[in-house]
């Protein structure tokens, strides 16, 4: 294949997914298991590889674009953070690789987080493949804690001849219904680097000379599908909870709380019995009824289990979600309604309880279609959700260049 896409640290594929939407496909390289059966049911090309020790002579004079988002664990605000700590010998691993000298094997002794090096493993790539003439274009994304190292990279792809731009970019500026900021480095041969112009904004704009304004960003109610109501439910998914825990509803098919909005109650199918009800976990004794018709509770969403996490209404953007060792930490928070007119409404009467996110929700949330084919355990899948890169974001800052023009609507989020 000649100009190539080449995707380092492709995850599950969210810059894959942008670029099937654009036309184009890319090559990924990716080490997770269950991220690489997800983009094989995906359709996209992986080689699954430890991209710290897979050659880059395959790749020297047949790579148009390069994109690499390293593994953000050890520079989340949701683990230890102990990239920062090993900032410092990242920084030197860089200036070395760029240099053609490679210290990696010195400096990973003295890393507190061993992830924290792989940082610096696109300008391996981008050392050997520069000597040709390649990349045309390179995209980076990661944690906002690692800009001072884009910033060191754009300082060397300067001095290669880019065009370079770093800074931070919020997700919901660009139709993701999650405000999800990510340090961002562009750069290109070929055109001037700028960040795409956001199509969203916290409010609405309205049409001004130079056509019409920024739409007002899009809330998790309105990417979920649930329609204009101030009172929207989520998705309840039987069968267990995505973190193994206890059952929301007894184990069964798929339940939505949406239709009990309508009707103000909620009645749990009939329990099982016999053989049934030994294979499958006990049911709560007080089954979670959705009083949203009929007393003034709204959905939020708690984005992590952390004391200071995020909490936002349906109605506005999800925070930045987080999925670490508990595999499921974003739950469904009924809270009271403020300025509720809801005929017969008892302020008095107990929320209904919290209800765990779903895959296909969280995956909706990142901008993810909802038929996106995750595989693995409910703990894998929402590993890959974390981790991924939101492929609406993903193909704003891919459409420049491409020569495409990126149509939102190709971008179906809710069934």
């Amino acid at each position: 294949m000649k100009d190539l896409v080449v995707d380092l640290f492709a995850g599950p594929g969210g810059w894959s997914h942008a670029l099937g939407v654009l036309g184009v496909r890319d090559v990924g390289l990716e080490w997770d298991e269950w991220a690489c059966k997800t983009r094989a049911a995906a359709g996209q090309l992986t080689i699954r590889t430890d991209v710290a020790m897979y050659p880059v002579w395959p790749f020297t004079d047949r790579t148009r674009g390069f994109i690499a988002s390293p593994p953000c664990q050890a520079w989340s605000m949701a683990g230890k953070r102990l990239g920062l700590v090993d900032q410092p010998l990242v920084h030197q691993a860089v200036a070395d690789l760029a240099a053609g000298r490679d210290t990696r094997a010195q400096l990973l002794t003295a890393c507190r987080d061993p992830r924290s090096l792989l940082a610096a493993e696109p300008m391996r790539y981008l050392h050997a493949l520069q000597s040709v003439g390649r990349p045309e274009w390179i995209l980076m994304e990661e944690v906002p804690d690692v800009l001072p190292l884009w910033r060191q990279y754009a300082v060397i792809l300067r001095g290669w001849g880019f065009s370079v731009w770093t800074g931070i970019l919020n997700a919901a500026d660009y139709g993701v219904p999650q405000t999800r900021r990510r340090a961002i480095l562009i750069a290109s041969r070929t055109r001037t680097a700028l960040p795409p112009p956001p199509s969203h904004a916290q409010g609405a704009e309205p049409e001004g000379l130079f056509g019409p304004g920024r739409e007002q960003w899009v809330s998790m109610a309105e990417a979920l599908g649930w329609g204009a109501t101030d009172r929207p439910v989520p998705t309840v998914c039987a069968g267990g909870g995505p973190g193994g825990g206890p059952e929301p509803f007894p184990s069964g098919a798929r339940k939505t709380l949406t239709d009990a909005r309508d009707r103000g109650t909620w009645k749990a199918p009939a329990p099982r019995t016999g053989s049934q009800q030994r294979r499958s976990r006990p049911a709560r004794s007080e089954t979670p009824a959705c009083t949203c018709g009929k007393h003034p509770w709204a959905w939020s969403l708690r984005s992590n289990n952390q004391a200071n996490a995020t909490i936002r209404p349906a109605t506005e953007p999800a925070g930045t979600l987080f999925f670490g060792h508990r595999a499921n930490e974003c739950m469904w928070v009924a809270e009271p309604a403020t300025g509720s007119r809801t005929p017969g409404a008892d302020s008095t009467s107990p929320a209904p309880e919290s209800i765990r996110i779903t895959a296909t929700e969280a995956g909706i949330l990142q901008s993810f279609p909802a038929d996106y084919p995750w595989t693995g355990t409910k703990g894998q899948q929402f590993s890959q959700i974390g981790n991924a890169v939101p492929p609406l974001l993903a193909g704003h800052l891919l459409a420049p260049h491409l020569g495409k023009t990126l149509n939102r609507s190709n971008f179906t989020l809710a069934a």
